[in-house]
């Protein structure tokens, strides 16, 4: 699974019309183009390829607030918000994705209701446990562990990885279980990422618009 449609797709989303300019803009903001492929050309691509698809459908144009042409704007049709939420729930639930899934679906995870999220992480839980039983039984080395060599590393690196990913996946369900953040279904919720005054992390300047706005 590529991160890119999930980000693009959530981030003209959150705008219920949004034309390339704001989801990059908004995809900036949360650092995207640093920890995914979600470079300028990559979103544009995304863009125009899932309107293509009939996942995204035009609206119109907006005018430019820079004195260039004016920017198509795009919307999810019925087809983009079913594969919207089938990506957002494999971001969860699939353990051996790449790093930017699973931190593009948390950070959508707010358009889950919540105990569908919990399930989906618990799900995620036992999936590393029976990965790294896996490991332990069939993927290690014969011998005592001091005739690995450095092979040993990786069996190590991999039971590691299980166990350090599962308990902050259970530190997830812990918080989301006593009530954390406003979830699907739950009523009106802010739609800034950060505290209000703090400045994005990842932009040079402090105005830029968070997601949503």
């Amino acid at each position: 699974m590529s991160a890119i449609r999930l980000l693009v797709l959530g981030a003209v989303r959150q705008h219920g019309r949004a034309h390339g300019y704001q989801v990059r803009n908004d995809l900036e903001f949360w650092g995207a183009h640093e920890w995914s492929n979600a470079k300028p050309g990559s979103i544009y691509h995304a863009l125009k390829q899932m309107a293509r698809q009939g996942l995204l459908v035009v609206r119109g144009t907006a005018p430019s607030t820079a004195g260039g042409p004016p920017r198509t704007e795009y919307e999810l049709t019925d087809a983009g918000e079913a594969e919207y939420h089938r990506l957002l729930r494999w971001a969860l639930l699939a353990h051996d994705e790449k790093p930017d899934v699973l931190t593009a679906g948390v950070g959508f995870i707010v358009d889950l209701p919540r105990q569908e999220a919990v399930e989906l992480l618990r799900r995620r839980v036992a999936a590393l446990e029976e990965w790294a039983a896996e490991v332990r039984k069939d993927w290690t080395p014969k011998g005592a562990p001091e005739e690995w060599g450095h092979i040993g590393e990786v069996r190590r690196l991999w039971v590691h990885t299980a166990a350090s990913g599962a308990e902050w996946t259970r530190g997830l369900i812990e918080r989301l279980e006593n009530g954390a953040y406003v979830m699907a279904g739950e009523g009106e919720r802010s739609v800034e990422v950060l505290t209000e005054g703090v400045p994005a992390p990842f932009t040079a300047g402090a105005g830029s618009a968070p997601p949503g706005r």
